[in-house]
């Protein structure tokens, strides 16, 4: 007989180009978020970490038992906190996977806003889960530019969605099947802005442990420029024998 746990290792970086890192991320037994906060001087950090904090402390009181229902939940007392916090004038992206019983079934609640990324790395194949909210996304989907183009445009960093800042804020939401051998990936664009998906797959499907694997990434993404804060999770889904 088997049951599947979870392995993760988790980081975070300032980068070699900021002073602040405005970078936050949380990590339960079955949640995990990066969320990447901006506005002024500490503002993102404040925007960021409320973010998280907001989901861990819902996370808590549930005792783990969550839905997309309460996941929207934690997100809109998120951005009410944001908003009153920093006089609307912050926001952060949030993104994250969360492993719940549904259909009576284990699955993946993916959620994001903003355009941190969620990924699955399954049998040597890297997926991306979630969508940019971002304009360079909106320009590569319209065709304007290529996808080599994204790395190095001047509006790479503009996104369209935030959490605490803005009109629109709410969350897309991904489902995925929970199987032994997954790999899951969240991430902040520090990591995405510097590696390309290839890059990243190629070190995810190295067989080092879930934390090695994130200070490779991390470390991965300062020798490419380190130009943002970078922040990872790596989940792993494993298979435990039992007698």
């Amino acid at each position: 007989m088997t049951s599947l746990y979870l392995d993760y290792g988790y980081g975070s970086h300032v980068g070699l180009r900021r002073e602040l890192n405005e970078d936050s991320s949380v990590v339960t037994d079955t949640l995990f978020a990066v969320a990447d906060g901006m506005g002024g001087h500490e503002a993102g950090e404040v925007a960021s970490s409320l973010a998280v904090q907001t989901l861990a402390e819902g996370w808590d009181a549930a005792q783990g038992l969550i839905s997309r229902r309460e996941i929207q939940q934690f997100i809109d007392r998120a951005d009410v906190r944001i908003r009153e916090a920093t006089d609307s004038k912050a926001g952060t992206t949030l993104t994250g996977a969360a492993l719940i019983e549904a259909e009576n079934e284990l699955q993946w609640l993916v959620f994001n806003i903003g355009d941190s990324r969620t990924y699955m790395f399954e049998d040597q194949e890297l997926v991306r889960l979630t969508r940019d909210h971002s304009q360079v996304q909106e320009m590569y989907e319209s065709g304007i530019i290529t996808a080599e183009e994204i790395h190095n445009h001047p509006n790479r960093n503009v996104i369209t969605r935030a959490l605490g800042a803005g009109e629109v804020f709410d969350a897309d939401y991904f489902s995925a099947p929970v199987n032994a051998g997954q790999r899951a990936l969240i991430c902040s664009d520090g990591l995405t802005g510097e590696l390309e998906d290839g890059e990243i797959a190629e070190i995810l499907g190295r067989g080092e442990s879930a934390q090695e694997t994130v200070d490779i990434l991390i470390q991965q993404s300062l020798r490419r420029g380190g130009r943002d804060n970078v922040t990872v999770v790596v989940v792993d889904v494993k298979e435990e024998q039992q007698d």
